[in-house]
Formats: C-alpha cells, sequence, structure tokens
C-alpha cells in the first residue's frame, strides 16, 4: 500500500490552475491511471487557449463550485455533486465562470 498526504504532495501551478497528481507514474512506471485533485479558480479557463485531449479516459468528481465545459462539441454544467466521463481522445475544455474556486477529484485511466 502507498499512502500520500495531500499537503506533502508537490503542487503544479499552470494556466492558473492548482494541481496535485497524487498517483500515476511517480508512484508506478507503468501505472495505467493517474489520480489527483485540482482546483480552478473564478475566472480561469482550462486549457487557457484551445481544447485538450487525453490518451485515457478521464473521471472527474466536482467536489465543491462547478465549472462551464465543452466536450466533444456540446456544451455541459458539471457542478458540486456531479461526476463526469470524458472519453480518451475526445477535445475538451471547461471555465470556471463562477464566484468561488471549483475543487475537483480526477482520474484518467489509459485504455
Amino acid at each position: 500500500m502507498k499512502i500520500v498526504t495531500v499537503a506533502d504532495v508537490e503542487t503544479e501551478k499552470r494556466s492558473g490552475i492548482i494541481m496535485k497528481t497524487l498517483f500515476g507514474e511517480n508512484v508506478d512506471k507503468d501505472a495505467k491511471v493517474t489520480f489527483g485533485i485540482v482546483v480552478v479558480p473564478p475566472g480561469t479557463r482550462v486549457p487557457a487557449e484551445g481544447a485538450g485531449a487525453h490518451d485515457g479516459d478521464e473521471y472527474s468528481l466536482i467536489l465543491k463550485g462547478s465549472l462551464l465545459s465543452v466536450s466533444g462539441g456540446k456544451e455541459y454544467r458539471v457542478s458540486e455533486g456531479q461526476a463526469a466521463f470524458i472519453p480518451a481522445g475526445e477535445e475538451h475544455w471547461s471555465i470556471n465562470d463562477g464566484n468561488e474556486d471549483c475543487e475537483i477529484v480526477w482520474a484518467i485511466i489509459k485504455r
């Protein structure tokens, strides 16, 4: 078993977000799952421009706040208490258009 304390995990700041990767290649070089948390402050768009896609399926659980997201060309609102799934390769982006931080637990699982 491997246990990490969130406060001890290095914070990655990029495009205005605060991300911590809790498990992934840092624990097992052959990991098929990358798991972490992210805080998206109000007014922040991820990615800052364009759209992103992953080589694995993305699962997210919104713990606090909400995001306006576009995935696969469709617009969605995801809010506290909701979970989202984005299939591998699907282009997507999100913006926190609210007035509070959006806190998310996420996992990317390679196929």
